[in-house]
């Protein structure tokens, strides 16, 4: 017997096709016709917690998404391998032409909890303690400080990881340049999953603000974003 597509799936779709497409049909024939320009690309967490299209209500073809596990923007490695994170950069910046890339990770990664709270491989590949070993160097530089509990100690590194990212993203010469230029600016935010609270790196501070209703639209754009920071 054929596998059953899942059944919250095809129930999610009627909804869509019944209620949210008739309002926007318009705008899924324009970006059929001319495709799509997104101005933001996000990279994002797989967890299925924290979707950027929900928290940052986003309509179809304003968000040019990437998700991998713990948000994470390997350094530029022009070594002849496959590379997906790299692979959808190159495509957001040299043909979409994006104005910004944010960086948004989360509260209770388990990319992050695996890395802090090292433990059996989950298989013989050890595919994800391989690729949280892209922020050990970040690790060893943030030791546990004495009294800190440890959830504050993932939390702060949750948010390591999220600055590391944003380092990572300047060693690609095609961002370098064009951050460099002012065509494009990085930011970097995190998102509180059991408040649904965000977060905005301050990068003159290094601290992450809260967003509220009084926070400034554009907030963090007059800060360009430089390889010390």
């Amino acid at each position: 017997m054929p596998e059953r597509f899942p059944k919250q799936l095809i129930s999610g779709y009627r909804t869509f096709a019944a209620h949210r497409l008739p309002t926007e049909q318009s705008r899924y024939h324009e970006l059929s016709d001319i495709g799509q320009s997104p101005e933001v690309m996000v990279i994002g967490c797989c967890d299925s917690r924290v979707s950027p299209e929900v928290i940052f209500d986003a309509g179809p073809g304003e968000l040019f998404v990437v998700r991998n596990v713990a948000n994470l923007v390997p350094p530029y490695a022009p070594d002849g391998e496959a590379h997906g994170v790299s692979s959808a950069l190159e495509f957001a910046v040299q043909v979409l032409k994006v104005k910004h890339i944010v960086v948004l990770g989360h509260a209770q990664c388990g990319g992050i909890k695996a890395l802090v709270e090292p433990s059996a491989p989950l298989s013989p590949g050890d595919f994800i303690g391989k690729w949280m070993s892209l922020l050990s160097p970040a690790l060893d530089g943030e030791p546990r400080k004495p009294g800190e509990s440890q959830h504050d100690y993932v939390t702060r590194i949750e948010k390591k990881a999220v600055s590391t990212s944003l380092d990572n993203l300047m060693t690609f010469p095609c961002i370098r340049i064009q951050v460099e230029r002012g065509k494009i600016q990085l930011h970097g935010a995190y998102f509180g999953v059991a408040h649904g609270s965000l977060s905005i790196l301050d990068r003159a501070t290094g601290e992450f603000q809260a967003v509220t209703q009084t926070l400034p639209l554009g907030y963090e754009s007059a800060r360009p974003h430089s390889a010390s920071n």
